[in-house]
């Protein structure tokens, strides 16, 4: 218009006003998470692995629930204390097997780490790592032969997939009601299971922080991200 070279400050406020106008005509980035909630238990379960995502829909779940605060699950036994036993004496908790999956990292400066991908973990070399002070950070566990896993030091559920004698129950039948029913009906009995098998429930302080979460003066949470039979059932899910 004028036939000149814009200035600095001219250039800026000239750019700010493009990007307002040109706003409103931006793609939107839209993304979904199943949330399960589960009144007679008192918990709360995210379909989520990012502690991030669990935060933002907590906070959701807080703003738009009047009377709605959240407590993070807390268990007697650490998970990694608890793996540690497990592999130093090759015997699995009541209910679970041990898989052919897992992670040992040493606690000193080194932070070496040693992985093992279908193999067979019941040997005296995955022994000698633990009590050389190498401590797992994840592990592959089955419960009841019927949801397979993969259990985490943070008290992550990873990797969940049921296995064929939930899918031969369930038969041919689809749809997303179904899909959720045997989804949470496995996980409504893995979840206190496992809560067993790591001494139980310890206490922790309720509140209205953000975080992986349950209503207020309820137990605990878990939050994951999922696989079979349908894309409802949780395939990661930190408690």
């Amino acid at each position: 218009e004028f036939g000149r070279k814009p200035g600095k400050k001219e250039k800026r406020d000239l750019k700010d006003e493009a990007k307002l106008d040109l706003l409103p005509m931006a793609f939107t980035k839209q993304s979904s998470m199943w949330v399960w909630i589960d009144p007679q238990a008192q918990l709360l379960v995210l379909d989520t692995g990012a502690q991030g995502k669990a935060d933002e829909v907590v906070s959701l779940l807080v703003e738009s629930l009047q009377g709605f605060g959240v407590a993070l699950v807390d268990t007697q036994t650490s998970a990694q204390a608890a793996m540690a036993h497990w592999l130093l004496t090759q015997e699995a908790p009541a209910g679970f097997s041990i898989d052919r999956e897992c992670e040992l990292k040493a606690a000193d400066e080194s932070k070496a780490v040693v992985r093992y991908a279908r193999h067979p973990l019941d040997i005296d070399e995955v022994k000698q790592h633990v009590e050389h002070g190498k401590l797992p950070t994840k592990l592959a566990m089955t419960w009841d032969e019927r949801v397979s896993f993969v259990l985490t030091d943070a008290l992550q559920v990873k990797k969940i997939a049921l296995l064929d004698a939930v899918l031969d129950q369930a038969g041919d039948e689809g749809g997303f009601d179904t899909d959720v029913a045997i989804a949470t009906g496995e996980l409504s009995k893995l979840i206190p299971d496992l809560f067993t098998a790591l001494g139980g429930e310890g206490r922790t302080a309720v509140g209205d922080a953000v975080g992986t979460a349950v209503p207020a003066g309820r137990k605990g949470v878990v939050t994951g991200a999922a696989s079979a039979p349908a894309d409802t059932a949780p395939e990661e899910a930190p408690f």
